[in-house]
């Protein structure tokens, strides 16, 4: 049988690597890096082998099943769209339509058909309770740009390729190739940063694997990023000469005042950063050639993280650092998700709450640190039903083991996932799509997150097992089943609309006015250039004006008060991640699980000594979530008093179905961390900087 060659993009992660992929006939030969396309150039993580692992995986679903008394059982699509359509609308009808849940999974962002079609279910069912992974680690990213620019996805990338100097807060795109930064071949773009004399400072309570290879590190207090900011925003604008901003900026007179407090040498008590180390920083980043200042999941999930943002925004743009080459700058994607139907809609915030917390809602959606409550606690609008769309919120939400009492109280539940995990065991019928090297991709959310503005779509390699559907198959019979209303037009040729047709509308729609065809023939994908000004023309506020000073942010920023962020020398928790893993939906691959215990509870030397804990010493770890047993690994890359447990593992509970990760189970930091902490403004998870205690076991 002749081996072929195809080429794809990589959609394990955000960094959108492109691959060859040698086939015989159904099997994979082997998966190599396409030193062709225009965006990694050759680079790829050791994720991309882990393509033919979930292809190959007997423990991956590929027809419907259903929980009955004697165990799963294997059931045709008809039945399962009847327990689906009947099981919703009888708790809608008996409690009304709040009393759905529902829950949208990081995997849904990575799949074509699963953003084009999703809501063609979803949107029908009505209720108030939506929530998805957005709530968990991102929203202050979309939050800011809502109330700064007047569009939740007008999201500024770091220009990495031009900068000459490149402050990062609290993230490690060495491991992770970029978040809210699709940058394939990280590594390269580093090296490629150094060489032309540009510097790289990292700012973590880890010596991570992107502090390592950076100019310069600097350790700091966990969840104190909002002093920092301050204090560098306070040098800045009392010490610095400032260029004269647009006169599409507006509210910079607000701006100044905020910080006037927050000097060097008092938020250095606070951070245990060193005044001097602030004061040069701020002089060195606005001196640089060019800037760019990026903060994501370790200031993104904290107390504060909204307000992080808020002032990263500030830094690039009072230092002339927005909106050109080198800085923080926009992408013009081939299939625009700004300009799209409902051009400069802005999300809506606070139009209703959440019934137990009164949390706020953004996009359509509260945050997900109140599923649980919403589910366990009487009342009008409680959580009776729950529809989970390829997520495992039981691993990835704060307080996972209430979130399991949650689940087990639901009068009915269905999960659209290719796994049986710590979160569909609950469910009462899965539906599983076809998944990965057996759909077609179009990373339509990525491109606009990227470095440098480029597309590509990628076919499908093998055709879909037998009896199995796609997701956007799944969505459509839902969408009929629940009253989804399509305009007239479509609803006429419905059996003509795909991911392909819809991709097409859209291209043809978009700033380069391409057609599914053109990029069809384009195996490793068209390069559109490099990131381009695109400000004033691409802001959406009402009076065209980018607001320096949103009164949401202002008034939170006023309320902080200095004197409260004393842990009283607890220890503080918290996460990392590791090349060869992406969330809890990974770890059934054993090509990425074998090797050395990646779960293990990182602690610095002298943290280690003065609790007496020895290397890979079994370690019990307790917060106000609950308590986990670890084994220790003594590292000096720790902060002292810090300590970090990797996202996404706790595969011991019962009931799952994925072999490999269950003998790889690692613990859930979620069994730790705390759903009452939430960012102040947004409502996003606050899971880090949380205090712990430790014990030896």
């Amino acid at each position: 049988m002749a081996v072929k060659t195809h080429f794809r993009t990589c959609n394990l992660c955000e960094a959108m690597c492109g691959i060859k992929i040698e086939t015989e006939g159904n099997s994979i030969k082997s998966i190599k890096g396409d030193e062709q396309d225009p965006f990694s150039k050759g680079y790829i993580c050791p994720k991309a082998v882990a393509l033919q692992d979930i292809y190959e995986d007997p423990d991956r679903l590929k027809k419907p099943i259903k929980k009955t008394a004697q165990g799963w059982q294997e059931i045709s699509w008809k039945e399962a769209f009847d327990l689906v359509e009947s099981g919703i609308k009888k708790v809608q009808k008996q409690h009304g339509m709040d009393a759905i849940g529902i829950y949208n999974g990081n995997p849904n962002v990575h799949n074509l058909g699963s953003m084009l079609f999703s809501n063609r279910f979803l949107k029908p069912i009505k209720t108030k309770n939506r929530f998805s992974a957005t709530s968990v680690d991102q929203l202050p990213h979309h939050f800011v740009s809502q109330h700064m620019i007047g569009h939740s996805f007008m999201l500024p990338i770091p220009d990495i390729d031009r900068t000459m100097y490149f402050l990062v807060f609290g993230a490690n795109p060495m491991a992770s190739n970029g978040s809210i930064m699709s940058a394939a071949g990280m590594p390269h773009r580093m090296k490629a940063l150094q060489t032309r004399n540009g510097k790289m400072v990292v700012i973590d309570p880890r010596k991570s694997e992107t502090a390592q290879k950076a100019d310069q590190h600097i350790f700091i207090k966990p969840g104190t990023d909002v002093f920092l900011l301050a204090a560098l925003l306070h040098q800045l604008l009392y010490h610095e000469d400032l260029p004269q901003l647009p006169d599409y900026y507006k509210g910079f007179e607000a701006v100044k005042p905020l910080f006037n407090a927050y000097t060097p040498e008092l938020c250095s008590q606070l951070t245990g950063v060193d005044a001097a180390v602030i004061k040069q920083m701020a002089t060195d980043f606005c001196k640089a050639e060019s800037a760019v200042a990026y903060g994501r999941i370790g200031v993104s999930i904290q107390e504060h993280g909204t307000l992080c943002q808020w002032m990263i925004y500030l830094m690039n743009i009072i230092t002339g650092n927005f909106d050109r080459p080198g800085g923080m700058m926009f992408t013009l994607p081939a299939l625009d998700v700004v300009m799209g139907k409902r051009k400069g809609t802005m999300y809506s915030y606070n139009r209703w709450q959440s019934r137990v917390r009164g949390l706020p809602e953004f996009g359509n959606e509260l945050p997900a640190a109140v599923m649980a409550e919403e589910m366990l606690t009487p009342g009008e609008g409680q959580i009776k039903a729950f529809i989970c769309n390829a997520g495992n919120p039981v691993l990835s939400t704060p307080n996972g083991q209430q979130l399991e009492k949650g689940l087990e109280s639901l009068e009915f539940m269905v999960s659209i996932d290719i796994y049986l995990n710590e979160t569909s065991r609950f469910a009462d019928v899965i539906l599983p799509p076809a998944t990965g090297l057996e759909v077609s991709h179009y990373d339509v959310i990525f491109n606009a997150l990227a470095v440098r503005n480029t597309t590509k779509y990628s076919p499908a390699l093998f055709p879909k097992p037998k009896g199995s559907l796609y997701d956007w198959e799944i969505f459509k019979e839902l969408g009929k089943r629940f009253g989804y209303q399509q305009p007239f037009f479509e609803s006429i040729i419905d059996r003509w609309i795909t991911p392909e047709f819809m991709l097409n509308e859209g291209l043809k729609r978009g700033p380069y006015k391409l057609s599914f065809n053109k990029l069809k023939k384009q195996p490793h994908g068209i390069d559109l250039g490099s990131l381009q000004s695109v400000l004033p023309k691409r802001i959406f506020t009402p009076d065209k004006k980018v607001d320096l000073s949103p009164p949401t942010l202002v008034e939170a920023f006023r309320k902080i008060n200095p004197k409260e962020k004393n842990t009283n020398g607890q220890l503080l928790l918290i996460g990392r991640r590791h090349l060869r893993s992406n969330n809890s939906w990974m770890h059934n691959s054993q090509r990425l699980v074998k090797g050395p215990e990646r779960c293990t509870l990182l602690i610095h030397p002298d943290t280690a000594q003065t609790l007496n804990i020895q290397n890979e010493d079994l370690v019990s770890v307790s917060g106000a979530g609950g308590k986990v047993q670890i084994h220790a690994e003594i590292s000096d890359t720790m902060m002292p008093g810090v300590v970090s447990i990797p996202h996404g593992w706790g595969h011991h509970r019962e009931g799952t179905g994925w072999k490999i990760a269950e003998a790889h189970a690692g613990v859930s930091v979620n069994d730790i961390t705390d759903h009452a902490l939430v960012d102040v403004v947004s409502g996003n998870a606050a899971v880090n900087g949380v205090p712990v205690q430790l014990e030896k076991v």
